[in-house]
């Protein structure tokens, strides 16, 4: 009953994934019907990494130009959403509604003309940094986070100014926690999961949730196995690190970063040929391979959390509804 109940909720539900990973290949199309998985069970939107510091911020910019063209011309069941009318316009007429991220300031190659640019073309959210220090401030996988830089400032500055919403998963915590002390806009953590449920440097103590509920932001829940526990994908284990911050800041502070992975391969080598940026002792992958939360695995996760007694509305909420709210207070 608990699955059909999760079933219905998510039909009658803006359902947001805010981070999702296509392989970053300008010239590779073929996983991108592969987009499908997303409407097919049950999400209205989707937010798509275009890049990330370890790759040449130059090729940010192909894989925008080639998913807008991805989509556009499939506008049959897409959308490209530019404002949060277009999200309405996206489950209105039952079509995945896409916008872009960026993982790390890396790719503003130091021109913060460049965040206007991006946000023109689609990116509603950007990260400080991923995993390791950058023109703009520390990452969480250095022993030593320098805090937030007069760049990172400066970039913060120019994002609140255009309506691009400041994210701080996979930054260092003293920078994370500058970040959020200096923002006007609410921060958000895309796709980070709870310390105090599984240690991993990639997630967040509770000092950090707690922040950033205070700026009004939302800590997205992230599906990587070995973030989640042990290679652990089990739909329980998800329910436990939402519940964790449900009961440390309320459900209005709650979303869903699946960070699913479309090419195991295309991350496996990542993890292999950028060692600076994925240390060994993280364990991405064990026997039994690289564990990941598909996007079919949302009923399940909803059905766990309604019998843990959660209310439809406080799950809407978790669903989509707080990103939403961000959204509607950050973007222009």
């Amino acid at each position: 009953m608990s699955l059909e109940h999760a079933q219905r909720l998510i039909a009658d539900s803006l359902v947001w994934d805010n981070h999702g990973c296509m392989p970053l290949r300008p010239d590779d199309l073929s996983f991108l019907p592969q987009l499908a998985r997303y409407a097919d069970s049950g999400f209205d939107v989707a937010c798509l990494n275009v890049g990330f510091d370890a790759v040449p911020w130059e090729n940010t910019l192909r894989m925008i130009a080639s998913f807008r063209a991805w989509i556009r011309n499939h506008e049959d069941s897409l959308l490209q959403v530019r404002t949060v009318d277009d999200i309405r316009l996206a489950r209105e007429s039952g079509r995945l509604g896409v916008c872009f991220d960026i993982e790390g300031g890396s790719a503003l190659n130091g021109d913060l003309n460049l965040v206007e640019s991006y946000y023109e073309l689609g990116v509603r959210w950007m990260l400080i940094a991923y995993n390791r220090h950058n023109l703009l401030g520390g990452g969480c996988q250095e022993e030593d986070d320098p805090g937030l830089a007069e760049f990172g400032r400066q970039a913060i500055d120019e994002m609140e100014r255009v309506g691009m919403i400041t994210c701080c998963s996979h930054t260092g915590h003293r920078t994370a926690m500058q970040v959020m002390e200096y923002a006007n806009n609410p921060v958000i953590f895309s796709h980070s999961n709870a310390n105090a449920v599984w240690e991993n440097k990639r997630n967040i103590g509770d000092d950090l949730i707690k922040a950033c509920a205070k700026t009004g932001g939302v800590v997205g829940i992230n599906g990587i196995g070995t973030f989640l526990g042990d290679n652990d994908t089990r739909s329980e284990t998800v329910v436990r690190h939402i519940d964790h911050m449900v009961q440390l800041v309320g459900s209005k502070h709650v979303g869903i970063g699946l960070d699913y992975v479309f090419d195991a391969s295309e991350g496996a080598s990542f993890l292999e040929k950028k060692p600076e940026f994925f240390p060994g002792e993280q364990k991405y992958a064990d026997d039994d391979g690289y564990k990941l939360v598909p996007p079919e695995q949302i009923a399940e996760i909803v059905a766990g959390l309604l019998g843990l007694g959660y209310a439809d509305g406080d799950l809407q909420d978790i669903l989509g509804g707080n990103f939403l709210r961000v959204a509607e207070a950050v973007w222009k």
